[in-house]
């Protein structure tokens, strides 16, 4: 599996990107990432950086490996153009990397996001920050491209060809599928963020990243709209708001679980079930503060959770 050299500049240089994820019950978690140009085209695979203070994320990746990264954004980055580049893969998350694989992630750290902030504070207070984030590789099998980042017109699939047809409607969860948070507040905060996009499943079980804009909230959800055909039916699916500044210094999410109704007639509805989020003050010297106690938090609770062979 490879590329073009169009969809090679966007990995190279995209600051962020959108990684989507199975869950045991057959939805999609959408998440940002930063994939700091961590790829390998001759031998098809692409990646990004993770903590492992987010241990529902990786355990999800263990159980499934089949995720999907959608490169949807130019802001701040080196990419030129409009094209919407959806990988899909296997992803292998790398727990203990070596010294040299520390290295690389830490260089294109610093070429992507800025040096890194050293001496005895920031050594002992960042830590885990920087022992905790291990890289996560994607084994590439389809690359489906649009010439816009609307993703309007006929998608263009390299490896694996793309099913021939939508993926089939999913059984109705057992709480049923209304909103089951204010769904006023939701589209106010996703309207916040300069981007948002919808995840579910395809009818292979990959999971699909694509771009939607909030047009409307009532009391059944958030209607969306967007340039490419949605599956009719119902569905569980993520969906993501984001915002980030120059070198990711600045970052504003919020993030969805909820259900994905396509009507008849085409309207395309979200029922938000679970949300979480968070802001990141745009100083770096706030934001490594409020890093370093994450992490430090993050690796504590999931020592905790390991089973006692693991620890």
């Amino acid at each position: 599996m490879t590329w073009d050299d169009a969809v090679e500049e966007v990995l190279a240089g995209d600051l962020t990107g959108a990684l989507g994820y199975r869950t045991p019950a057959g939805g999609v978690v959408v998440q940002a990432v930063a994939p700091i140009g961590l790829r390998d085209r001759a031998r098809g695979r692409i990646g990004f950086t993770t903590s492992l203070g987010f241990s529902k994320k990786l355990e999800r990746i263990a159980l499934d490996p089949r995720v999907c990264m959608a490169f949807h954004a130019r802001e701040h980055g080196t990419a030129g153009g409009t094209l919407y580049a959806l990988v899909q893969g296997k992803a292998t998350v790398v727990e203990q990397p070596s010294d040299a694989e520390r290295g690389h992630v830490r260089a294109q750290a610093t070429k992507y996001l800025g040096e890194a902030r050293t001496g005895a504070f920031w050594n002992r207070w960042l830590r885990e920050y920087y022992r905790a984030r291990v890289p996560v590789w994607i084994d590439v099998d389809r690359v489906v491209t649009w010439p816009t980042l609307d993703c309007a017109g006929t998608p263009v699939a390299t490896g694996e060809p793309l099913p021939d047809a939508p993926p089939e409607p999913q059984a109705v969860p057992g709480k049923g599928v209304g909103p089951r948070l204010d769904v006023a507040r939701a589209a106010r905060r996703l309207r916040g963020t300069a981007h948002t996009l919808v995840g579910f499943a395809g009818a292979d079980g990959r999971p699909v990243v694509l771009p939607v804009t909030i047009a409307a909230a009532d009391a059944a959800g958030l209607v969306l709209t967007a340039a490419w055909p949605p599956p009719p039916g119902g569905r569980r699916a993520g969906l993501l708001g984001h915002s980030y500044r120059e070198k990711l210094i600045g970052l504003r999410t919020r993030q969805y679980t909820g259900w994905l109704t396509v009507s008849d007639d085409g309207t395309m509805r979200y029922a938000p079930h679970t949300e979480v989020g968070y802001v990141a003050p745009p100083n770096k010297t706030l934001l490594l503060l409020l890093n370093g106690m994450l992490a430090k938090r993050g690796v504590r609770a999931a020592a905790r959770t390991a089973p006692p062979a693991s620890r």
